[in-house]
């Protein structure tokens, strides 16, 4: 199977976590999104141990919120000892909820308003990672109304083109994020965060992209990011404590993708390091990184349920599902190619070219083309793979539609994380006058 905690039973049903996930959606509907938290568990352990042998004891991952937030998830990671990555108040407060510790937290984000920044410095996040110059005004400003001092990180754009798609490219010199070094907007910012008063400039920061398969583009961030932490020292006398590497190790959606060595990668990443240090005659910061994607996404499988098998000859074949765009969009985003099987019979042979449809009143509201899977008939349950990263953190009320439920499985249990929405939460924010309110009905 295309990853670990997959696996066929023999009743022929697909498996996550050892659990019968035909059964899983008869028991909690569909569409429903399933998390194995203890592959969770292993890639955090397996991160945590790679990076201390490649980085050194003071190294970490940094978990990368975004890719799936809820509280039981950060509770996950703060028992496995990991940072946290958050883009948003909302990321913040949902890890405070779960019982993060704040100091742990990195605050993210290319426009945090006056808002953000107050809420951050109020509940005593960690570092906050300045993204632009008008930010670190702001900051200062907010911190010494306050009368705090803020750790902060300066996000920087080393450059780079790392060969992914161009909507997950984050580290090329015409970015919305962070400040480039070749334009001397890394230098500028650097000088005038080293002349405020109230924020602490530990470290830098830079994020070239997400899905890379290769290494060369981190070592090329890495030779880029140690040669300004030298020039910046000899220039300015400034050497940070910390540099943050970023995330986007790629992760396998089909058996196309490449596989990954991932504590390979990290051992070859930290040598690579270490002879750039050596280079430019630095010691070597601490070391962070911020997976997200591939802690979470190879964990989970959605189920839906098949609807109508539309054939239109000489054409394609089309088969509808009880979910689509709203609980998965990011086939209609970047055309994400994924692992589509019928879950009732794992183990057969795919015989049934087809598109997979949504259900939403959208031309685009696709999950799939061009995949085939065994023949299926309206009621049976399709299982779409690596559904744990930006899917339920990425889904939308589109059409009105209900989110589907996070069900973790962990030790060979089931057990509700996220609850299934009823419809009467899709219009609980509407301002309805009394006499108007219709009774509450759930799907």
């Amino acid at each position: 199977m295309l990853h670990s905690c997959y696996g066929v039973n023999a009743e022929g049903h697909l498996t996550l976590g050892g659990l019968d996930t035909v059964k899983l959606a008869k028991e909690y509907g569909t569409p429903l999104y399933l998390l194995d938290t203890d592959h969770v568990r292993a890639m955090c352990r397996m991160y945590k141990k790679s990076f201390a042998a490649a980085f050194g004891s003071a190294s970490a991952p940094v978990y990368a919120g975004k890719a799936l937030c809820c509280t039981r998830i950060y509770r996950i990671m703060a028992e496995e000892g990991l940072y946290a990555d958050c883009v948003s108040p909302g990321e913040i407060l949902t890890a405070r909820h779960a019982g993060f510790p704040m100091s742990d937290v990195f605050f993210h984000g290319n426009n945090k308003t006056d808002e953000d920044l107050r809420t951050a410095l109020s509940l005593g996040v960690g570092h906050i990672v300045v993204d632009s110059m008008d930010e670190l005004d702001a900051l200062e400003d907010l911190a010494a109304a306050m009368n705090v001092t803020a750790k902060i990180l300066l996000r920087i754009t080393p450059g780079i083109d790392p060969h992914t798609h161009r909507k997950i490219i984050t580290g090329n010199v015409d970015s919305k994020f962070g400040s480039a070094i070749v334009t001397g907007a890394a230098e500028a910012i650097l000088c005038a965060a080293m002349r405020k008063p109230h924020l602490v400039l530990d470290g830098l920061h830079c994020h070239i992209g997400s899905q890379i398969f290769e290494i060369e583009p981190f070592a090329d961030a890495a030779d880029i990011m140690t040669g300004f932490i030298a020039r910046m020292r000899q220039a300015h006398g400034y050497a940070g404590t910390i540099l943050n590497l970023g995330g986007g190790f790629g992760v396998r959606y089909t058996e196309d993708d490449p596989t990954i060595d991932y504590p390979s990668y990290v051992c070859a990443l930290g040598k690579e390091l270490d002879q750039r240090c050596e280079r430019y005659r630095i010691e070597r910061p601490t070391i962070l990184m911020e997976p997200g994607r591939s802690l979470v996404a190879a964990a989970g499988v959605t189920l839906y349920t098949v609807g109508s098998v539309k054939e239109i000859p000489g054409f394609r074949n089309y088969v509808s599902i009880d979910g689509g765009m709203p609980d998965n969009p990011r086939y209609t985003l970047y055309q994400s190619r994924y692992t589509v099987l019928h879950a009732e019979h794992a183990d057969a042979a795919p015989d049934f070219p087809c598109t997979v449809a949504g259900r939403c009143c959208e031309s685009g509201d696709l999950i799939a083309e061009n995949v085939s899977v065994v023949r299926p008939r309206r009621g049976d349950i399709l299982a779409v793979l690596v559904t744990g990263a930006y899917n339920y953190s990425m889904a939308s009320h589109y059409n009105r539609i209900p989110k589907p439920p996070v069900i973790e499985i962990s030790e060979g249990k089931a057990t509700v994380a996220v609850r299934r929405e009823r419809w009467e939460d899709l219009y609980a924010l509407d301002e309805v006058p009394p006499d108007t309110a219709s009774e509450e009905v759930s799907p």
